[in-house]
């Protein structure tokens, strides 16, 4: 079948005007979503992406379930820690009332101490006037053979006086005799109550040993419970930042997956779409080859399409490729120009990247290239009607043409 085809014109020319129409078209049409030939990877990568952010938030909302079981715990240790706590506390108030009882007692019995000791120096004191009295009335009855009292008697003057001092001798006898069994009496009752004093002093000084040792205790179990109670509140604290790192984690961890699943039901609904858009074409009207005029450029700009999308593909991918592109040519629902079929938005990722722009700038297209674009515009194709194409995906049924599926 023969193609209609425009006188031929010199290189140079020829490919600034196709540089020339590629600009004005891309300009017109501003691709702006994924390309026809990478649905396939889109989709395997939001995929996997979707199905490893469903896996962070399942990992993340773990850690944070447990993260609130350890935290409750602590917790209950805490309340446990701070009721031993209370307990304690009220027993070491008892401990401190007994002990204050007994010092109350102590001071008391030290009082009774002190005045019993300075009895018997008072006591003593007596003792040793008595005892040097008594000591120089012996002293000078022995020096004066014992005739110190007739002595004093003969003395008197008169008879009354006389009297006197018989009287006094007799008196002075009898204190003497009276005295010093006092003062033998008295020295043993305050000998006596002295250690009994200070025995009771000993069982005092016992019992507020006990106290002390007691309270020395309870006083080690409330700095361990205080310092169980401050490790357990540090524990608190820690686990609770920890919490509120993974509740932020679960968020974020919310977040992306919300969003990765958002990509992957907007890239699904695109494959979806264009689905739907290749049967509507199937079932539009289609102009036959020998109808079809080319523009001069087009078969530049074909092969190098061709070059983008399908360069390291065997031959058979690269016909199918340019197959694709004149099958919309020939359908009543594509543009009728190779220009306008490959410009058309949300199509051809090589147009959208820029990728193209840049094989047209050096002419990277191969001579399998143009040969494969030379067939397709002769009206070959391998793959019948097909009007997409795209690496394989779960799902998809076609013609797969090396590493990629026509349909």
């Amino acid at each position: 079948m023969k193609v209609k085809q425009e006188p031929k014109q010199s290189k140079r020319g020829r490919v600034f005007r196709i540089l020339l129409s590629a600009v004005l078209v891309f300009g017109m049409f501003q691709p702006s979503v994924q390309a026809t030939s990478t649905t396939k990877e889109q989709l395997d990568e939001a995929e996997r992406r979707k199905q490893e952010k469903e896996g962070e938030l399942a990992e993340a909302q773990q850690d944070l379930k447990q993260t609130q079981a350890s935290l409750a715990r602590l917790q209950q240790v805490k309340s446990g820690y701070q009721g031993e706590m209370n307990e304690l506390n009220t027993e070491l108030q008892l401990v401190a009332d007994n002990l204050h009882q007994l010092e109350v007692q102590i001071d008391i019995k030290q009082i009774e101490i002190d005045e019993t000791n300075l009895k018997l120096e008072q006591a003593k004191l007596t003792r040793q006037e008595q005892y040097e009295s008594m000591k120089k009335r012996i002293r000078f009855l022995y020096e004066n053979g014992g005739m110190g009292y007739v002595d004093i008697l003969l003395s008197a003057d008169s008879f009354s006086e006389f009297l006197n001092f018989a009287d006094y001798i007799e008196d002075l006898s009898a204190y003497d005799r009276k005295m010093l069994d006092e003062y033998v009496q008295n020295e043993h009752d305050i000998t006596e109550a002295e250690i009994q004093l200070e025995a009771e002093m000993d069982e005092l000084e016992v019992l507020r040993a006990d106290v002390e040792a007691q309270q020395n205790e309870v006083n080690a179990l409330i700095q361990k419970t205080a310092n169980n109670i401050a490790a357990t509140a540090d524990s608190i604290e820690n686990v609770n930042a920890q919490a509120d790192a993974y509740e932020q984690e679960v968020q974020q961890a919310q977040q992306e997956a919300a969003a990765a699943q958002a990509e992957y039901a907007a890239i699904k609904a695109q494959y979806e779409e264009e689905l739907r858009l290749a049967k509507l074409a199937r079932q539009s009207a289609w102009r036959n080859i020998s109808e079809v005029t080319f523009e001069e450029g087009d078969r530049y700009l074909l092969a190098n399409l061709i070059y983008c999308e399908a360069g390291g593909e065997p031959y058979e991918g690269q016909v199918a490729v340019g197959a694709v592109v004149i099958n919309r040519l020939l359908s009543s629902r594509y543009p009728d120009t190779v220009t306008g079929v490959i410009y058309q938005r949300k199509q051809f990722s090589p147009v959208q990247l820029g990728m193209l722009a840049n094989a047209l700038a050096v002419n990277k297209a191969t001579p399998s290239c143009y040969r494969a674009a030379d067939e397709a515009m002769s009206g070959v194709t391998n793959v019948g009607t097909c009007l997409y194409f795209r690496t394989p995906i779960p799902g998809l049924t076609g013609i797969q043409i090396g590493g990629h599926i026509f349909y």
